[in-house]
């Protein structure tokens, strides 16, 4: 009896081949997500210095020298963008082209160094994603980002300040160098005087008796060392 009833059932039900069902049934045969997860590395992850896993599934070229000018190519378009965005100063504080020239010649040289991959494989994916092999590129390009972002955060105001002022050190240099508190005495000298809200981030508090602001670093000189300093 018992047979009887399965037998039943069995030839009752629908046949699998023509009657499909819908890709979001339960039954359904499962269907891989092949979209970029959350943890792709991406032109987004490198703008916003996230970490993230290199997930790109890359064939290999054959026309290597159109794939590695392709490679740099792709990613020099994208420069200004990404270094617009990383050069933006604090708010309240203008737009500092000087910063984003620096930055997309920056990101141009670190494309030119380490993003053509030799020609062998697409740097990027049809889906926006980081090949494994460029994980010297995309570390170049993020640490130009980043520098970027932090001389936009500490120096910009007080670079653009010193231009407008007229004061010694300006330039293509002056991020840096303001950044590092690497500033000449002149300069720093101008700094306080002129711009010393502006620069108060990476203004040295130490004055002589005579209130002539002088470099940290010939101060530190100058100083006996610490018991123990190495």
């Amino acid at each position: 009896m018992i047979t009887a009833v399965l037998l039943a059932l069995l030839c009752s039900s629908p046949d699998a081949a023509s009657q499909a069902l819908p890709p979001g049934a339960l039954g359904a045969p499962p269907q891989a997500d092949e979209s970029p997860t959350a943890w792709a590395c991406t032109v987004e992850t490198l703008r916003a210095g996230r970490e993230c896993i290199f997930e790109a599934d890359v064939t290999s070229s054959t026309d290597v020298q159109a794939q590695s000018a392709g490679n740099i190519r792709s990613l020099k378009d994208i420069g200004h963008a990404l270094c617009v965005q990383a050069a933006k100063p604090p708010s309240g504080v203008t737009g500092d082209k000087n910063l984003v020239t620096q930055c997309e010649r920056k990101f141009a040289d670190a494309a030119e160094d380490a993003c053509g991959l030799d020609g062998k494989m697409p740097v990027i994916d049809a889906k926006g994603r980081f090949a494994p092999a460029a994980r010297a590129c995309y570390r170049q390009l993020s640490q130009v980002l980043q520098d970027t972002a932090m001389m936009a955060t500490v120096a910009s105001a007080c670079c653009q300040c010193a231009e407008k002022r007229g004061c010694p050190g300006t330039g293509e240099r002056c991020h840096e160098n303001v950044s590092r508190q690497e500033v000449g005495g002149a300069a720093l000298a101008c700094l306080a005087n002129q711009c010393g809200e502006a620069c108060s981030l990476v203004m040295p508090a130490s004055r002589t008796t005579a209130g002539e602001v002088r470099p940290v670093k010939q101060q530190a000189r100058r100083s006996p060392p610490a018991s123990g300093s190495l």
